[in-house]
């Protein structure tokens, strides 16, 4: 896997971002997408989006058709691997041309949903099912189902921190700029990676709002003049570490050379201590390690270093949604292969990613969480709406790079200003913006 699958993961670790663009769409419709409860009823062909192009060239999406269609039999299932997901499907929405099925993108506002996807049905009935049903949640009604969900925190080596004398996960900010002073003196390794150069990585950054007071809510807090880099935020938490990582030199040289992809073999062996990324990564490091020739068991996952009683936690959130096109005319297929894909292909388990479906066992990729009892946080989204009316307002973008990249650029000199004016900054542009927008 490669960028494109990484790339979906850091825009909606956060929440689901909305920009100007899309203004097709049909009027909203309360016809249901309902999948026969008689496989052989259904019939069609359907084409599915999809941003996982690797999975697509490589047949892997087919071997998935052909499972599917041993069930479905009158159902044929097409692919469209979309190189640009975003903004390809952004383009295509000024139409009625986007699939069958597709992948919410980033660029409809959440509000919108009932303009361009046919519901899937209460959100009451849902949520008791599926994890994260509440992000997509418009008038009590459901427009996406995740394909799986991801859990937030460092990707880490264990050997390198081994190396550097820290066997225990840093439990605070500063135990963890102490690990990685520590592997700067006593390893060749990078402590920290920013992947500043393609940029997305950075925005996982984002997905621990709720890891560090394992508050499931805190998301939604975010919707108003609540000035969320002020001390104590978590925010200001977050992105306070971001910027000391880089300020003490615990970070590569020039971030404006880093790699995604080279990265992924740097930290299989042993050349980077840690990276921030969903846990939907751990199966590209460790298949990175196999390919290097490395130990694929050296690659953990740690917590943010917060604690909340004694323990940690770990935002799960979900990834792209599918959703059914409300043009579309076999809405009943459409809605057989999302419900069979989430609780039937196996896929989920086979990405190491959270399962949607609420009963389904945490993946073997999140061990180490299981084992030492992390707690997972669900986020809820259920204001998401008002959160990025606000964010766009403000013209901050917690769904982007942006910001982030600015402020590694003051902790390492190449942009003037301070921590502090740049939060004070932050959070009068926030809490300006919520008093018109958001409401």
């Amino acid at each position: 896997m490669g960028k494109k699958k990484t790339l979906a993961g850091a825009l909606l670790a956060v929440a689901t971002l909305t920009v100007a663009g899309c203004s097709g769409g049909g009027t909203p419709s309360a016809e249901t997408a309902t999948a026969p409860a008689e496989p052989h009823e259904v019939s069609g062909k359907i084409t599915v989006l999809t941003h996982r192009t690797d999975l697509v060239q490589s047949g892997a999406m087919d071997a998935y058709a052909a499972e599917f269609k041993k069930t479905y039999p009158n159902v044929r299932v097409k692919f469209e691997g979309l190189t640009d997901y975003e903004g390809e499907v952004k383009i295509r929405m000024n139409t009625d041309d986007y699939g069958d099925v597709l992948m919410i993108p980033a660029a409809v506002a959440k509000n919108d949903y009932p303009k361009f996807f046919a519901p899937l049905g209460p959100t009451e009935e849902l949520t008791a099912k599926y994890r994260f049903s509440d992000k997509t949640d418009v008038g009590g009604k459901v427009y996406g189902i995740a394909q799986f969900g991801t859990a937030n925190g460092f990707v880490y080596n264990k050997s390198v921190w081994k190396k550097a004398g820290v066997t225990k996960w840093p439990t605070t900010p500063a135990e963890f700029l102490a690990g990685l002073r520590a592997i700067k003196s006593r390893t060749d390794a990078v402590p920290y990676y920013t992947n500043f150069k393609d940029g997305w990585p950075l925005v996982q950054w984002g997905g621990n709002i709720g890891s560090v007071t394992c508050d499931g809510d805190a998301g939604n807090k975010l919707a108003g003049p609540v000035s969320p880099w002020k001390q104590g935020g978590e925010l200001n938490v977050s992105d306070t570490l971001l910027h000391d990582i880089v300020k003490g030199g615990l970070a590569e040289k020039d971030p404006n050379t880093t790699n995604w992809e080279a990265s992924k073999g740097m930290v299989a062996k042993g050349e980077i201590g840690a990276m921030m990324l969903g846990s939907w990564s751990i199966t590209q490091m460790r298949d990175a390690a196999e390919k290097a020739g490395a130990k694929p068991d050296d690659i953990g996952f740690m917590p943010f270093p917060a604690q909340k009683d004694g323990k940690f936690c770990a935002t799960v959130v979900s990834d792209y949604q599918q959703a059914v096109n409300i043009h579309s005319e076999h809405k009943g297929a459409a809605r057989a292969w999302i419900d069979w894909f989430t609780e039937k292909s196996g896929y989920s388990a086979k990405e190491g990613a959270v399962p949607t479906v609420k009963s389904a066992a945490m993946p073997d990729t999140l061990k180490d969480f299981v084992d030492n009892d992390v707690t997972f946080v669900e986020r809820s989204e259920s204001r998401t709406g008002q959160v990025n009316a606000i964010d766009n307002a403000a013209e901050i973008g917690l769904n982007t790079p942006d910001y982030r990249q600015k402020l590694v650029d003051i902790a390492r000199g190449a942009q003037s200003g301070s921590l502090q004016e740049f939060f004070a900054d932050l959070d009068k542009r926030w809490d300006e913006a919520a008093k018109t927008a958001g409401s």
